[in-house]
């Protein structure tokens, strides 16, 4: 006696086996777009996965490399040792610093021209900050354009649809409905794909600045230390004594 009544409407899918079907249901553009913002995600999570990487392993270098300087009492010592260290930025600086006191002196005795050692000093630190930055443009770019992209691709789900529904003639709702959600699903993409790019490229940037502070930090103390060696070397032997004391210090 009971029977289904043929007018009630089928329950509705599941969120998930919904979007399924709708991206199965797509056109070649919206699938073409959907494609490459796949792409596009899958190359932004491969360079957020490598800075994460690199920007921890040059910050825990960084900090030993410190520990290490600041306990040395030549910078023969740290030389000797400094690819040890490798990943830490401050290494590129401290060896372009010694390479240009080695020229200067031939690695022994007060350096000559502090202001060649400051250039050097930078040069280096430019150099670190632009290995560093390596495609961190690409995140920028992937964070920029997959909205508009995706943005494009529900444009044209939504010109396919009115065309669909000028060329049936029928105005309903449940005509153009599925084609309006299924274009629809580009833009959520692309929005899914451009906001780990944005994050991780405003991470990743502050990072930086903080590696050029750390790294401009770590010049200064440096070259405050080959100073302070050269003003030592010049002052005049005390009366009565024979030798003048060593050096605090780093020494060269």
């Amino acid at each position: 006696m009971l029977q289904a009544d043929p007018s009630a409407a089928a329950p509705a899918p599941a969120g998930g086996s919904a979007i399924v079907e709708m991206i199965q249901n797509s056109g070649p553009i919206a699938l073409a777009v959907l494609g490459l913002l796949a792409i596009s995600s899958l190359f932004s999570w491969a360079v957020i996965f490598a800075k994460l990487s690199r920007f921890g392993r040059a910050r825990t270098q960084s900090q030993r490399f410190l520990r290490a300087f600041r306990k040395a009492s030549r910078l023969q010592d740290i030389a000797a040792v400094s690819e040890q260290f490798k990943p830490s930025p401050l290494v590129d600086v401290f060896d372009e610093v010694y390479e240009t006191y080695r020229r200067q002196t031939g690695g022994a005795g007060p350096p000559r021209n502090i202001t060649s050692l400051e250039r050097s000093a930078q040069t280096a630190a430019s150099e670190a900050l632009t290995v560093l930055e390596r495609r961190m443009t690409w995140l920028a770019t992937i964070a920029g354009a997959s909205p508009f992209v995706g943005l494009f691709g529900t444009i044209m789900g939504i010109v396919d649809a009115f065309h669909g529904l000028g060329t049936a003639g029928s105005a309903t709702l449940r005509a153009v409905a599925p084609g309006i959600s299924e274009a629809l699903i580009t833009t959520a993409a692309g929005l899914l794909v451009a906001v780990p790019a944005l994050v991780a490229y405003n991470q990743f940037t502050g990072r930086l600045r903080e590696f050029g502070a750390r790294m401009d930090d770590f010049a200064r103390e440096l070259l405050n230390s080959m100073e302070d060696v050269n003003v030592r070397a010049q002052e005049p032997i005390a009366p009565g004594r024979g030798e003048r004391e060593p050096a605090r210090g780093v020494r060269n």
